[in-house]
């Protein structure tokens, strides 16, 4: 992954934990990622990196997920975004002789929309995309729950949901053509569409008005569509950030 993508992916990850940044204000900070990868033979990676975010009334910037609030008010929040998916594959990155003979397998930029719904037993997260750069032509939908518990300065987030690929998506990024099994030897494989469940936990814990620590852990269970094909070693994905904001 070039120093450019991961920065990207960084902010993108930091971007989803709305608890580390404050309405109405600018967060500067700095992270380190933990990555793993489904792909076969390749090693998870450490990275660190800067983290970018902005929480308005109409607008919001968090890294490179961007949005703007059709319906934002204490209980709904409907907004038009677009943000960067870090996904991809690329060759060399694995010790696998067959996989660093496929096809590249490229990042992209996805637009849709996302809603968020707030109750006093939890908030439902969901956010519908697609691929408008045309490399996977693919549709993303991810449905989460999650529950905000507070005291004093910390903040706790835990949450349950899945992630829906379409078709297009799962066999861009884990599927292999005739032309690259005859090339590579690797098994020909067309993914369908499939759901990824996961949970997640962001912790937040400010120390003063404006610093704070924060962390983030994901853990993703790989659908069959993902599983079976022969890019992949591995029944799960996860990612871990932590890291520390100064918000003016």
């Amino acid at each position: 992954m070039t120093r450019f993508k991961f920065l990207l992916l960084s902010a993108l990850v930091a971007g989803s934990m709305n608890s580390a940044y404050a309405e109405g204000k600018w967060s500067l900070g700095a992270a380190a990622l933990v990555q793993s990868y489904p792909y076969k033979d390749m090693d998870t990676k450490v990275y660190p990196a800067p983290i970018i975010g902005y929480e308005g009334e109409r607008f919001y910037f968090r890294g490179f997920n961007a949005g703007y609030y059709l319906w934002n008010d204490e209980t709904d929040k409907l907004s038009v975004t677009a943000w960067y998916n870090p996904l991809h594959f690329r060759p060399k990155d694995s010790d696998d002789a067959g996989l660093r003979r496929l096809d590249y397998r490229k990042s992209t930029m996805m637009a849709g929309l996302s809603y968020a719904h707030y109750t006093p037993y939890g908030f439902l997260r969901t956010v519908l995309g697609g691929d408008v750069l045309g490399e996977s032509n693919g549709i993303v939908w991810d449905l989460a729950w999650l529950y905000r518990y507070s005291s004093g300065g910390l903040t706790l987030t835990p949450g349950i949901g899945a992630t829906w690929n379409s078709k297009n998506q799962n066999d861009y990024y884990y599927g292999v053509s005739r032309h690259e099994s005859t090339r590579t030897g690797v098994g020909r494989y067309d993914a369908d569409s499939d759901w990824n469940p996961y949970v997640e936990l962001t912790v937040n814990y400010r120390l003063n008005d404006s610093w704070s620590v924060y962390g983030m852990g994901r853990y993703i269970h790989l659908g069959s569509e993902i599983k079976d094909s022969p890019m992949v070693d591995t029944s799960w994905n996860g990612i871990v950030l932590t890291g520390v904001t100064y918000s003016f």
